[in-house]
């Protein structure tokens, strides 16, 4: 799962105005979902429309087929491939595929268990093509946990990727924006395999001093979030960049000799320059520019 470049720009901007980027990430999830239910709800209309007979459990047939790529078959059951992989320590195909049937037989059967207690009647119409079908309430409770797994899944998936695909081009903006040589930073890929063919590279940015290399790390997370400075020492961190810092969270990381700049605050982005003096990193005062101006030109160099 990635962000388009035009998304990260937009969060880098909203972030060195000190504005809330969070609107971009609700705009693209919301987004995904919807083209991922239309294309759900096709998917069902034409499922139950080759599926007639009513002595088969139509859905498991058909939307937890073997020939469905074993993502699709976790959502489909009401699970994640994550949670999965989580629960098993593994993300095999047939691990992933073991536990969606096994997760969806017990889910059919609570389901079918608490419609036969409660006095409920629910269905669904899709209409697809001029031709509709119906869903009973079971089959309607399946679809609706379904697509709210996969929104969740959508949910953690681009929050997650909006911070780590946010960390390089914001450090480099803050870099440019002070004009700091290039010589005095760097970005160094890590890769990590995650299984055969398949590698995930993470980011690990650094501002370089005289004699010495100072790791910098990005979070995007509001002041309630539970993750203490004591996280980021273990990580070997010199500079913490975050969008929200709770006057705790600073004064942990000050007492840790750890530089910090809080985006969304009255000094914002303009208290990296306190960072370069105190680490001996060259670059230069900001003088009478204009920062939208300077964006510009500064993405047009690093989003090619």
């Amino acid at each position: 799962m990635t962000l388009t470049d035009q998304v990260t720009r937009n969060i880098v901007r909203k972030l060195i105005n000190g504005n809330d980027y969070r609107v971009e990430i609700i705009t693209l999830i919301n987004a995904e979902f919807l083209q991922f239910a239309i294309n759900f709800f096709k998917q069902i209309a034409e499922a139950k429309l080759n599926n007639q007979n009513i002595d088969i459990d139509w859905y498991k047939k058909e939307m937890l087929s073997l020939s469905l790529p074993t993502e699709e078959i976790a959502i489909n059951s009401g699970l994640n491939k994550k949670t999965i992989t989580n629960m098993y320590n593994s993300g095999t195909r047939e691990v992933v595929i073991e536990a969606s049937y096994e997760h969806y037989d017990t889910l059919y059967k609570a389901i079918d268990e608490l419609t036969k207690i409660e006095d409920l009647n629910l269905s669904l119409k899709i209409k697809f093509n001029k031709v509709s079908v119906e869903l009973d309430i079971n089959e309607s409770l399946i679809v609706i946990n379904a697509l709210a797994v996969k929104r969740s899944a959508l949910r953690g998936g681009l929050w997650s990727t909006a911070g780590k695909q946010t960390e390089e081009p914001l450090m480099i903006t803050l870099c440019k924006l002070y004009n700091v040589p290039p010589e005095n930073y760097s970005i160094k890929p890590k890769a990590k395999r995650i299984k055969k063919g398949e590698v995930n590279r993470e980011i690990d940015f650094f501002l370089l001093g005289k004699d010495k290399e100072y790791k910098c790390e990005v979070k995007l997370m509001g002041k309630e979030n539970p993750e203490s400075a004591d996280v980021v020492i273990a990580r070997d961190t010199a500079v913490f960049v975050a969008d929200k810092l709770s006057d705790q969270k600073k004064a942990q990381l000050e007492q840790l000799n750890i530089e910090w700049v809080e985006l969304r605050s009255d000094e914002g982005f303009r208290r990296f320059k306190i960072v370069l003096e105190n680490l001996g990193i060259p670059f230069t005062e900001l003088g009478d520019i204009n920062i939208d101006e300077k964006l510009n030109e500064i993405f047009n160099e690093i989003f090619l």
